[in-house]
């Protein structure tokens, strides 16, 4: 099988777009016509609704996007069940050719992080998986190591697109701030082709900066339309047209629609439109 940068740079190609759909399930947000059928104060009622949601938007739109991004916190917070509607959406996505990240920004050391590593990759089946560094090598290295086996890959946080995220990444370590040092490190880590960073969108100086120090590193874009990152914006995070990183949207993408919306599935599908559009021009 191809490495893992080729696997994401052929998905993008193929679907002519760098979009990453993100599913961050929310019971408030979920269409009403789906509310409606489900239980709001059982765990597995909450579960099955969020995984109805998922697999609808996969019919939607999944053959339009290249990248799909499980925040796997929402299924978790559902118990079993969740975990159940979670290996649905992935199975769902290999079962369309989409490739997956599971976003669970796991980071421990050794048998703990090989523990989540092989959840990841061989549990849950999911290509990729966000993964915090700040526990060191030693706490990367196993799922580096895993996503070797599997030929797939892993994103490491490097410099995060929520407010409170430059009280640490933006401390100076020795004339550079510490993210820039965070970055160095994948680079480096990044030899077998299997490992990008996160770089938000609602830093668009950082990432011209960033991408400079990482230019063979792919690129998970957070922020982009709720957080307030721009279609302008990103374009200095790509190292080529459309190759090097994927645009995620969590929000903007699977819900531009009030809960009480009949036509929330056409709003789905010319929310997606739109980003394309958007990331193209």
């Amino acid at each position: 099988m191809p490495r893992f940068d080729e696997r994401l740079a052929d998905a993008v190609r193929r679907k002519g777009n760098p979009v990453c759909l993100g599913i961050d399930p929310r019971w408030d947000s979920l269409p009403k016509a789906i509310r409606d059928r489900h239980d709001p104060d059982a765990l597995d009622g909450v579960a099955h609704a969020f995984e109805v949601f998922g697999l609808r938007v996969l019919e939607l739109i999944g053959e339009r996007v290249p990248v799909v991004k499980p925040q796997a916190a929402f299924f978790e917070a559902c118990g079993p069940e969740g975990f159940h509607a979670m290996r649905a959406l992935l199975r769902r996505c290999r079962e369309m050719n989409i490739l997956t990240i599971l976003d669970a920004k796991r980071g421990d050391i050794a048998s703990t992080a090989a523990a989540y590593a092989d959840a990841a990759f061989r549990v849950w089946g999911a290509d990729s998986v966000t993964v915090n560094p700040y526990l060191g090598e030693d706490a990367v290295e196993p799922f580096i190591a895993a996503a070797r086996e599997c030929d797939g890959g892993l994103f490491v946080l490097v410099r995060t697109s929520n407010p409170g995220g430059g009280l640490f990444q933006n401390l100076d370590c020795g004339g550079i701030p510490l993210y820039r040092r965070v970055a160095g490190a994948v680079a480096g880590w990044n030899a077998g082709g299997n490992v990008g960073a996160v770089v938000g969108a609602t830093h668009p100086r950082e990432l011209v900066e960033l991408r400079a120090a990482m230019p063979d590193v792919w690129f998970l874009i957070p922020g982009y339309g709720a957080q307030g990152g721009t279609a302008a914006d990103l374009k200095l995070g790509f190292r080529a047209v459309g190759l090097w990183a994927v645009v995620n949207s969590s929000r903007a993408l699977p819900c531009p629609f009030a809960p009480d919306d009949a036509d929330w599935e056409a709003k789905v599908v010319r929310a997606a439109d739109a980003m394309i559009a958007a990331l193209k021009e």
